[in-house]
């Protein structure tokens, strides 16, 4: 911190302190008890010193990029595809698949012609397929 470690800290930088522990748990520096503990310290700071003690052992803060100078193309990165939906079609996927399987086991064993019952698996496909598109397109925008 930039500041006298006796002056009192402010919400805003008991804030900007969480915020810095939180980076430091998601890039793994810091497991979950410590994680945990560290953020409590920090809310219940009272001087700049207290959180100065908080970041003894991380790494300084990494220097922020400069902002895009005015008129500059912003380039957009590709967002990435939702865990959620990877979780749902591989689920789907991993049905049809079971489903087709024993479809054509049984259609091979039967006398006669076995009705295609796993057509039916084609409604919530499209069902899923309809709100992958939905939420690509509404992340894009964003």
């Amino acid at each position: 911190m930039t500041h006298a470690p006796e002056l009192r800290a402010g919400d805003a930088d008991r804030q900007a302190a969480a915020d810095r522990l939180r980076a430091a748990h998601d890039e793994g520096r810091l497991d979950l008890a410590e994680y945990d503990r560290r953020l409590a310290e920090a809310y219940a700071a009272v001087t700049y010193a207290d959180l100065d003690r908080l970041f003894t052992d991380l790494p300084a803060r990494p220097a922020l990029s400069a902002p895009p100078a005015a008129g500059a193309p912003v380039v957009r990165t590709p967002a990435r595809f939702p865990l959620a939906l990877t979780i749902l079609w591989t689920v789907g996927a991993s049905v049809v698949a079971i489903n087709l399987t024993v479809w054509l086991l049984v259609s091979f064993a039967a006398d006669e012609p076995v009705h295609f019952w796993p057509m039916w698996l084609a409604v919530p496909g499209v069902a899923l397929g309809i709100g992958t598109v939905i939420t690509l397109r509404v992340r894009g925008s964003r």
